[in-house]
């Protein structure tokens, strides 16, 4: 009898510990868990002709050139699987930003070996679209590198998800007031006033950043940009790579007036890019 009860409470100790294990998610689970992704939300601009010809077309499903302007700043869309995104609408994408993805994994070189490292790029396509097949992935990862070598600050944005804005996201009364006020900025007067004049009215702006693992020798850079009438940067108006990473949603002015009238100014800001050590 006491060697029947041994092998029975054996038996039960074995089904339990069995079952706990079972009851653990899958690895591939959590790891998908543990991937956060971005959200961006802005107004879509298509181009039927590709940026980056076919090799960009080959990233994107064979579509359309697809950006998204989220404010001042325009998001490169990358989709694999085709999806109808209709001009000029508001969209929510979520997905991957590169760019950012690669500067957080990091490089112990500093970019001195290139940038971006084909590793980085392997695995950021890895977060974005993780059932890839291996040739699939290899052939998006080199595709991936290639675009952010040739615009290092055009952001790239990987989408596992994009759907229109609804009323749920906006309500049609706050819809109104912006487009009023979109209405109205149209017809206020535009003046040019120089670089050293207007930096009188910087309230606050970084225009000292650290360099891109990219341009990691740094610089400075003259940026063509157009302040609106309640202080902000409205637009910006050049194609130098180092303007384009600017956080110029963080400047603020002195709201410009002209003759007791609100005004946009188009000038220039300095900002300087210090060297990576």
């Amino acid at each position: 009898m006491n060697c029947n009860a041994r092998i029975f409470c054996f038996l039960v100790l074995t089904l339990a510990a069995l079952g706990g294990c079972s009851s653990k998610p899958p690895a591939n689970e959590s790891k998908k868990a543990g991937t956060a992704l971005d959200k961006i939300q802005g107004k879509a601009q298509v181009l039927v002709e590709s940026e980056g010809g076919a090799s960009d077309a080959a990233l994107n499903a064979g579509g359309p050139s697809v950006y998204l302007w989220e404010g001042t700043h325009r998001y490169r869309l990358f989709l694999n699987t085709a999806v109808e995104v209709v001009h000029g609408d508001q969209y929510i994408a979520e997905g991957i930003n590169a760019q950012k993805a690669i500067d957080e994994i990091g490089d112990p070189d500093q970019g001195k070996n290139g940038y971006p490292l084909q590793s980085s790029c392997e695995r950021v396509v890895r977060m974005a679209w993780s059932r890839l097949a291996f040739d699939a992935l290899d052939a998006d990862a080199s595709l991936l590198c290639a675009r952010v070598k040739r615009y290092p600050a055009r952001s790239v944005f990987l989408v596992t998800r994009i759907r229109p804005v609804t009323s749920a996201d906006s309500s049609a009364g706050s819809a109104e007031p912006k487009k009023d006020a979109a209405v109205k900025e149209k017809s206020i007067p535009e003046i040019s006033v120089a670089a050293d004049k207007q930096r009188g009215s910087l309230i606050e702006g970084p225009t000292v950043q650290p360099a891109p693992l990219w341009e990691p020798a740094g610089g400075t850079v003259r940026c063509k940009v157009v302040i609106g009438p309640d202080g902000k940067i409205s637009d910006l108006e050049t194609g130098t790579q180092l303007c384009e990473i600017v956080p110029w949603s963080q400047f603020s002015y002195q709201p410009p007036v002209q003759g007791g009238h609100p005004v946009k100014v188009s000038t220039e800001v300095e900002v300087r890019f210090e060297p990576r050590k």
